[in-house]
């Protein structure tokens, strides 16, 4: 199984999600357009979702892609894919920007290019990279976090603090690493559950403790 981090962000970093819907429609069309099958409904305003369920019927089973974390930030996403079937990967993620830029474009009445360019796609191609990734992409809230906004220079000034900011964040897959149900249809976690034991909410307060990302800063596209 080939695994990859993909980024995007909007153009001039401009940002693509301005409030809930913006998420929640981003997290819709994450479901949606994951499929061989042409997406119905993608014009709804997904708003209010505890999970998604309208996916097309008759193509059970004939997903792209494997996402196996996600977050969404400001003025842009994070995503960890590995292909389900032959160009999977970039037929969704094509599906995906193309969508959603519609989407955004119609409801701000604007016109032109929302993202800044090609979606970045770094191969995680070695088991230290493997093993930091899934933090480093449920870490990024911590941007937001006035405490510990200094995460990447591995300054964690509140062990506690920072839990709870990623706890309350809606936004990511994180939530569903430990056990809250949030976008779980989206979401496949039994490979990195395997690799934490299960426990995944451990092994991210010990990661806290021990932070360490030098090894991968060249590796994480931001």
């Amino acid at each position: 199984m080939e695994f990859y981090h993909v980024l995007n962000r909007g153009v001039d970093k401009r940002n693509i999600f301005l409030d809930s819907q913006d998420y929640a429609r981003f997290v819709h069309d994450m479901y949606e357009f994951n499929t061989l099958a042409p997406a119905l409904h993608v014009g709804r305003h997904a708003s209010n979702m505890v999970d998604i369920v309208s996916r097309p019927s008759e193509a059970p089973g004939k997903e792209l892609v494997d996402i196996h974390g996600w977050c969404l930030m400001g003025n842009h996403y994070h995503l960890i894919l590995s292909e389900r079937i032959e160009n999977g990967m970039s037929n969704f993620l094509r599906k995906l920007n193309v969508g959603y830029a519609k989407y955004f474009n119609k409801r701000y009445s604007r016109v032109g290019t929302l993202f800044q360019g090609r979606t970045k796609k770094v191969h995680i191609c070695t088991d230290q990279h493997l093993l930091h990734i899934l933090n480093y992409v449920h870490f990024n809230p911590l941007d937001l976090s006035n405490s510990n906004k200094d995460w990447r220079e591995l300054k964690i000034a509140d062990q506690n603090t920072a839990l709870n900011h990623l706890l309350e964040y809606k936004w990511s897959s994180y939530k569903d690493y430990i056990g809250i149900k949030n976008f779980p249809s989206i979401l496949t976690t039994t490979f990195f559950q395997e690799i934490f034991s299960q426990n995944y909410k451990a092994q991210v307060e010990k990661y806290l403790h021990d932070i360490s990302i030098d090894d991968i800063q060249h590796l994480t596209l931001e």
